[in-house]
C-alpha cells in the first residue's frame, strides 16, 4: 500500500466549507452512536515557554479511519529563527482494517474549518428558523470563520461585534464586510452586542464571565467556542439555570468545557445537560422547543472531527489524483 501526501495548499483547494459542515455533522452522528473511540489526548509543553504540542487521536469504526494530529502552537519566535509558522499542525490517516499509513496531509487548516463548522451545524440544529443578527464577542481568526461557515446555513443581515482591543474590531470589520458584504457595527461594550443577537458567538481566550446573564434576551442561540480548557471561561454561569444546554461531548464538557462553571457553582447537574448534539442530528432529541428559549451550544472540539474532515479531503484527492503517492513500508 502507498502512502498519500498533501501539502496546505492541496488540502486547502480539496474541500469547502459546506463539505467541512456535513463532515462535522457526521463526526457528531457518529460519536453519539458510540462508532467512535476517542481517548484524552496528550499535550507536551516545552521547557523554557517556547510553545506547546498536542498529540489527539480518535477511530471512527463505520469508515474503518483512524487519526492522528500533532498541531502545535505558541512558537513565537519561529518565523524569525526557523522560517517556519508559530503553529503547525499534521494529521495522519490509518487504514483501521490494517492500519497501514494511508495519508499524511497538511492540519493546519483543519481545525479552524472544523471549529467554525461546529458552530453551523448548532445554528441548523437550534438557532431561531428567523434569526438573522449576530454578536460576536471575539474578532480573531475564528470569530471570522464562524461566520464563513454559519452564513452557508442561514442569512446574515447584520453583525454586531466587540473586542477589547480597538484595533481587532476595526480589521475585523473590514475583513467581514469585504469578504462577505455583511454590514458590521462596532459595539461600544459587550452587552451593547449581546442585546442585539439572535445568534451569540463567543471565541475568546477568556478568564472570566465575559457575558452576563441578563444581557441575553430571551431566543438567543450561543455558540460557546473559546472555553476548551480548564482555567478558561466566557459565560456567566448563571446563564446555564434556564437555557437548554447542547455539548458536543458531555465527558469533555463537564471536564474542559464552558459547562464546568455552572456544575461547579452548583447552578446545574450534569442530568441538566439536554444532550450531546449528535442526539439531536440522529433525531433521538428534538432541538429548539420555542422562539423564547434560549439555547447553548458548548463547543470543546473532538479528535472525531478531524477524522471525518481529513477523511472527505483524502476521498477527494483520490478522486482527483492529487497529491503524492511514496512506499512508506517499503
Amino acid at each position: 500500500m502507498q502512502t498519500l501526501l498533501l501539502s496546505k495548499d492541496q488540502v486547502k483547494g480539496l474541500i469547502g466549507m459546506r463539505q467541512v459542515i456535513a463532515a462535522v455533522e457526521d463526526a457528531y452522528r457518529a460519536f453519539s452512536s458510540r462508532q467512535v473511540e476517542q481517548p484524552d489526548y496528550i499535550g507536551i509543553r516545552l521547557p523554557e515557554g517556547r510553545g506547546e504540542i498536542d498529540f489527539k487521536l480518535s477511530y471512527h469504526q463505520q469508515a474503518e479511519m483512524i487519526s492522528m494530529k500533532a498541531h502545535s502552537g505558541g512558537f513565537t519566535g519561529n518565523p524569525e529563527a526557523h522560517g517556519v509558522p508559530n503553529s503547525m499542525g499534521t494529521i495522519l490517516l490509518f487504514d483501521a482494517r490494517s492500519c497501514a499509513l494511508a495519508c499524511i496531509m497538511d492540519g493546519s487548516l483543519i481545525t479552524g474549518l472544523r471549529t467554525g463548522a461546529a458552530g453551523a451545524v448548532s445554528v441548523k440544529a437550534l438557532a431561531r428558523k428567523n434569526a438573522r443578527t449576530i454578536a460576536s464577542i471575539g474578532t480573531g481568526n475564528q470569530a471570522r470563520m464562524q461566520i464563513r461557515a454559519i452564513r452557508e446555513v442561514m442569512q446574515i443581515d447584520e453583525i454586531h461585534a466587540w473586542s477589547r482591543t480597538p484595533e481587532n474590531l476595526a480589521a475585523y470589520k473590514q475583513d467581514i464586510e469585504r469578504e462577505f458584504q455583511i454590514p458590521v457595527i462596532i459595539a461600544a461594550s459587550g452587552k451593547g452586542a449581546v442585546e442585539k443577537a439572535d445568534i451569540l458567538i463567543t471565541t475568546t481566550r477568556g478568564k472570566g464571565g465575559l457575558v452576563q446573564a441578563d444581557w441575553v434576551k430571551p431566543g438567543t442561540h450561543i455558540v460557546a467556542i473559546g472555553t476548551d480548557a480548564r482555567g478558561k471561561q466566557e459565560l456567566d454561569p448563571e446563564l446555564f439555570r434556564n437555557a437548554k444546554i447542547v455539548v458536543d461531548s458531555i465527558p469533555q464538557c463537564t471536564q474542559k468545557g464552558e459547562t464546568v462553571h455552572p456544575l461547579a457553582g452548583n447552578i446545574i447537574k450534569i442530568d441538566d445537560i439536554y444532550a450531546e448534539i449528535g442526539e439531536i442530528l440522529l433525531g433521538a432529541k428534538p432541538g429548539r422547543a420555542s422562539d423564547d428559549e434560549i439555547t447553548i451550544f458548548d463547543s470543546t472540539g473532538m479528535a472525531i472531527q478531524d477524522n471525518t474532515t481529513a477523511g472527505s479531503i483524502y476521498r477527494n484527492a483520490l478522486a482527483n489524483t492529487i497529491g503524492t503517492f511514496f512506499s512508506f513500508i517499503g
